[in-house]
């Protein structure tokens, strides 16, 4: 037990130092990180919006609007397919979760039948929930209804809100924000943290577009003043200002889709001086662009961006090249969102704010300070009665806790945790929970010097009589933040990680290191007594 072979000495030493030397990114400037290595400069711990300020933003991805691009494409597929195989149909009526068809001739419902059954293959990416098809197709009497089933409905809100998050991220850091924190919570919510960003105004509108965009015709027969528009078109209205008109009747067919792009920048028209959004598509896209600007010259194509017409330009010759101008009444930053918008791609739902928060940097800064402070005058706070109590035996405890508190933020900073004041208020705490084996630890060693124990004996039967105590007491504490962890949001999270952090390193320093440096304290002056 009071026995340490070289090989252990030398790993507790080398724990210690490793701990040491990745902690200190923490307190270098920006400066001196850039000169050193990518790897070491990044291991460093991030500050929460409550220490470091900036916005907190709580997003609800619209499940609705989902359902309802599904059902809206499968009426389109269902008329095409009924159409091909030839069965007559008086109505096709969308519902909440699917289509009902009326059908002219009853007998026709087995076919229909296995018409509608073929879509639930080929719209929305195949079979889903293992195998099972995302379309549950019944007949009754005249009708027959195509409903999205409950798998599908479960699949569609989970690859709704992965690809939100992920393009939530793509818009984020084309603004260039640092280190923003972006997380799934809950079913159909996600959360956003953008330390540093006092005014959030600009990322809420770009992350309030759906920019869902698509290149229609538009019907020229038709007059939008009219106010119902032709079967097969929508009247939408105009995002280009004054020098337009304010709305377009517009086929429903997309003739390009937006996912076809791959680039998208702002520049400025050399003949006019005017900011417009260039771009460009795939193989893909620049196909079929070239094919319908080919046969539709001298007609106008619509640039319709969620449910707008931000420009109908006349298509003069075609454009075969696979790039494209969107010219409107856009200011530099107009311009530059659309840009942005346009590159990170559509959203598949739009994202209401539910929740908004914004921290000033001066409040953070008051905050640092007063979590310091509290966890400085609780060291020395500790470190006093540990030492009034136990003498040496209580200076290696304090030492030992000033280990524990290095250990702690080097593995924050290893995983580029992110801190905030409950962090802090568990790394307090951890102190608390440190020193709690330390006091079991001098207790019990007291305990056996009374029994008349020798110096050696006390001490090996001290640590060998406190340890599971001390075992059974962290146990149960790591439980409660597990606990916590898992059932708690945000700092909440990180109070149970800063805490188990702190139990996990407390049982090597309190009974692996603090046992080293009593052993070689004892073996090196051979005491008659012990300070405690």
């Amino acid at each position: 037990m009071l026995y340490f072979p070289r090989w252990k000495i030398f790993l507790i030493v080398a724990i210690c130092v490793l701990g040491t030397i990745l902690t200190l990114p923490n307190f270098f400037s920006r400066e001196t990180l850039s000169a050193l290595p990518n790897w070491y400069a990044h291991s460093r711990v991030n500050l929460g919006l409550d220490l470091r300020g900036g916005s907190h933003l709580l997003l609800e991805v619209d499940m609705g609007a989902v359902i309802r691009d599904r059902v809206e494409s499968l009426v389109d597929s269902a008329r095409t397919q009924l159409r091909n195989d030839n069965v007559g149909y008086t109505a096709i009526n969308p519902g909440d979760r699917g289509i009902t068809v009326q059908l002219r001739d009853p007998a026709q419902g087995d076919t229909a039948v296995r018409a509608l059954r073929q879509l639930a293959n080929t719209i929305g990416g195949g079979p889903l929930g293992g195998g099972q098809p995302d379309l549950e197709v019944t007949a009754s009497g005249g009708s027959v209804t195509a409903r999205l089933s409950e798998i599908a409905l479960r699949e569609r809100a989970t690859q709704a809100i992965e690809q939100s998050i992920e393009i939530v991220r793509r818009r984020i850091d084309e603004t260039g924000v640092n280190e923003p924190t972006i997380a799934r919570q809950g079913a159909d919510r996600i959360l956003v943290q953008l330390p540093g960003v006092e005014d959030p105004d600009r990322v809420k509108r770009l992350l309030g577009t759906t920019a869902k965009m698509t290149f229609r015709l538009v019907d020229m027969n038709a007059d939008p003043s009219a106010g119902r528009a032709p079967p097969g078109t929508d009247i939408l209205p105009s995002a280009e200002g004054g020098r337009a008109q304010s709305a377009y009747v517009i086929r429903k067919k997309v003739e390009v889709d937006g996912a076809n792009l791959t680039n998208a920048t702002a520049g400025s028209n050399p003949q006019t001086g005017e900011w417009v959004v260039n771009f460009e598509f795939d193989s893909i896209g620049a196909r079929r662009f070239a094919d319908v600007t080919r046969a539709n010259v001298g007609r106008p194509f619509a640039i319709v961006l969620d449910n707008k017409v931000i420009s109908a330009p006349v298509i003069r010759e075609p454009i075969t090249g696979g790039r494209g101008q969107i010219s409107g009444s856009f200011t530099a930053a107009d311009a530059n969102d659309l840009a942005v918008l346009l590159r990170a791609g559509a959203l598949p739902a739009p994202l209401k704010v539910i929740e908004e928060r914004t921290v000033g940097p001066d409040l953070g800064a008051d905050s640092i300070r007063a979590g310091l402070m509290s966890v400085g005058i609780g060291f020395v706070l500790v470190c006093a009665y540990m030492i009034a109590a136990y003498g040496l035996f209580g200076a290696f405890a304090c030492f030992a806790l000033l280990v524990n508190t290095i250990l702690t933020l080097a593995a924050l900073s290893l995983l580029q945790a992110t801190l905030t004041l409950p962090g802090i208020a568990g790394v307090l705490l951890s102190l608390g929970l440190a020193v709690d084996a330390n006091i079991l630890i001098n207790e019990r060693i007291r305990e056996e010097t009374k029994k008349g124990r020798g110096v050696f004996g006390s001490v090996e039967a001290g640590f060998n009589r406190a340890y599971s105590t001390i075992v059974d007491a962290n146990l149960t504490t790591a439980i409660k933040m597990a606990i916590l962890f898992v059932l708690g949001t945000g700092a909440i999270k990180g109070f149970a990680v800063t805490i188990t952090f702190g139990i996990l390193i407390s049982l090597f320093t309190a009974t692996v290191l603090v046992r080293l440096m009593m052993v070689s304290w004892l073996r090196k002056t051979r005491p008659a007594a012990l300070p405690v």
